[in-house]
């Protein structure tokens, strides 16, 4: 049996949280969320994902400096990031923040499900 792999959500939107989960627990994954970008490393450390989806709105600090932060920190750094935005600007904003990728909301479940076999397969 292969281990199941570990998708780590941030986002401010209870819904869009929500519905990732549904989504993602469906199609085999195990996933954790996060509403809220405070303590970064610890939150990722706690749980080392395979994968993390971040959004460019979030509380205490935002989806650009949480991904630097994660890309700065030598046991993190190799985790993918996706940077996850309904920002035009999105690609930019996730070159700007180092990130590996970036999904367009609202996102197709198709592309979602396409982009983490991608990074994580």
């Amino acid at each position: 049996m292969t281990e199941t792999k570990k998708v780590f959500v941030f986002d401010d939107n209870r819904d869009i949280l929500d519905l990732c989960t549904f989504i993602l627990e469906d199609a085999g994954y195990e996933i954790r969320t996060s509403e809220n970008a405070s303590d970064i490393e610890n939150q990722v450390a706690a749980y080392m994902p395979d994968i993390i989806f971040m959004d460019n709105w979030l509380p205490d600090l935002g989806g650009i400096q949480a991904t630097k932060a994660i890309k700065n920190h030598s046991e993190l750094k190799h985790i993918p990031v996706i940077y996850f935005s309904a920002n035009n600007d999105i690609s930019a904003l996730a070159k700007e923040a180092g990130a590996d990728s970036y999904l367009s909301k609202p996102f197709d479940i198709n592309d979602l499900e396409e982009i983490i076999k991608k990074y994580i397969s």
